[in-house]
């Protein structure tokens, strides 16, 4: 009898719960790739490289001390270069023309009424890119 009693307290409290409540589920990728958020996409990257176990033989990990520093000064003979150029076209005394060569590199530009043409040739390929800059001119 305490069995049949316990079953149907059992029923009973079972018939008389709240029902149950599910929301829908969606999958949302997390790749930027395939649709995800593209905020993603730094975190994805990150993991991946320190999952890569390969080694580029020219990164700067594997370089030397006289080879990192000989790309340093390299890095700032060319910055000081390219401010000398600057400063022949748009410094105190511009000049309307002019050709700078260095390195394998030959570098020419050309002034008119209103810009600047900069040609940047590579001697041993012959490729060329060219870059016009727009002059500003004050008409006051």
């Amino acid at each position: 009898m305490t069995r049949f009693i316990a079953v149907a307290l059992a029923l009973g409290l079972g018939a008389t719960a709240s029902p149950a409540l599910a929301q829908d589920l969606v999958h949302q990728p997390i790749s930027p790739t395939f649709g995800g958020n593209p905020f993603n996409s730094n975190h994805i990257l990150g993991t991946a490289s320190a999952q890569n176990d390969t080694t580029d033989p020219n990164s700067s990990a594997n370089s030397n001390q006289s080879s990192i520093f000989a790309r340093q000064l390299e890095s700032r003979l060319l910055s000081a270069l390219s401010s000398q150029v600057v400063d022949a076209i748009f410094g105190e005394n511009p000049q309307e023309q002019g050709v700078i060569s260095f390195g394998g590199q030959t570098i020419e530009f050309f002034r008119s009424l209103d810009e600047v043409t900069l040609t940047i040739r590579n001697d041993d390929t012959g490729e060329e890119t060219r870059i016009v800059i727009p002059l500003f001119i004050d008409v006051n």
